[in-house]
């Protein structure tokens, strides 16, 4: 209930990411949103997080208000019955589609046949508005034509585009692969490297940029796997290199001394480089 809290508040010096994140190692259970279950805001109990129809990127509180309040005349009998009773426009629809709102409709998960649905109906309406046919009476719809299997791991980069998080993952568990041939350290494992330089593969979740006591720009950058958190520290030569490439939201490989002070454990990058392509074999079977 607190960290459902915590979220629904938007607020915080960290982003739904990190907060997402930290739930995830807490032990709880993300669930995607849900056109039938999901509230407005963010819903904790026991050790279940159901995501609120809130984070959806591109969803109008009028919309979500909407949902809800259908919500309560009773479920919905198919993605038909939720198009026409809620009414979102195509980027509400897309949203919901790609987020998993509403895979309850479909059995087969495949998103795209949803898209159709949605898409189908729209024209249809257009056209019996416009010209009522005597061969097509409202309510029919051509059949669906053969999709073609969808890609594991366009799904998950759109879902991410719509919340900016992946509900049963870490997205840096889709670069294992590559985290292994470079024999980068878990942030877990950062504490015991103390004294030693080491490759850690991170997600940027925020930053700091302040300046030195010679007054050259140097920033303090937060990265994270599925283990944890680790704080890094580009002094003003190495952000003078890379600090253009720091972006949030992005995976990187880091390189640098661990140090630790006062009991704080920090990295002290010297060099980084983004972390461009996924595993697809992780993306098909996390």
């Amino acid at each position: 209930q607190f960290m459902a809290a915590v979220i629904s508040n938007q607020g915080g010096f960290y982003s739904t990411f990190a907060y997402v994140s930290e739930a995830r190692r807490l032990g709880l259970i993300i669930l995607a949103p849900d056109i039938e279950k999901s509230c407005i805001a963010w819903r904790g109990q026991g050790k279940i997080l159901r995501v609120g129809l809130l984070s959806i990127k591109n969803l109008s509180l009028t919309t979500q208000q909407r949902i809800v309040c259908e919500q309560g005349r009773g479920g919905f009998k198919g993605s038909g019955d939720f198009f026409a009773r809620v009414g979102p426009d195509e980027a509400e629809a897309r949203a919901l589609i790609n987020c998993g709102a509403l895979d309850r409709f479909h059995p087969d998960k495949n998103r795209a046949a949803l898209l159709w649905q949605f898409c189908t109906r729209s024209r249809e309406r257009v056209l019996h508005k416009n010209q009522p046919s005597l061969f097509a009476p409202p309510g029919s719809s051509a059949p669906m034509p053969g999709l073609p299997p969808e890609d594991s791991l366009e799904r998950l980069r759109r879902e991410f585009a719509v919340l900016g998080f992946l509900c049963d993952r870490h997205p840096m568990t889709l670069f294992a692969t590559q985290r292994q041939i470079s024999k980068a350290v878990l942030a877990a494992d950062i504490p015991a490297c103390a004294g030693r330089r080491v490759r850690f593969a991170g997600w940027v979740i925020t930053g700091k940029t302040v300046l030195s006591k010679k007054g050259d720009p140097m920033e303090f950058v937060t990265f994270e796997d599925e283990t944890g958190i680790v704080e890094t520290t580009f002094f003003p030569d190495a952000f003078g290199r890379f600090g253009h490439l720091l972006e949030t939201n992005h995976p990187f490989l880091i390189s640098g001394l661990v140090e630790k002070d006062l009991g704080v454990t920090t990295l002290r990058a010297d060099a980084i480089r983004p972390l461009l392509r996924p595993d697809t074999r992780q993306s098909r079977e996390l």
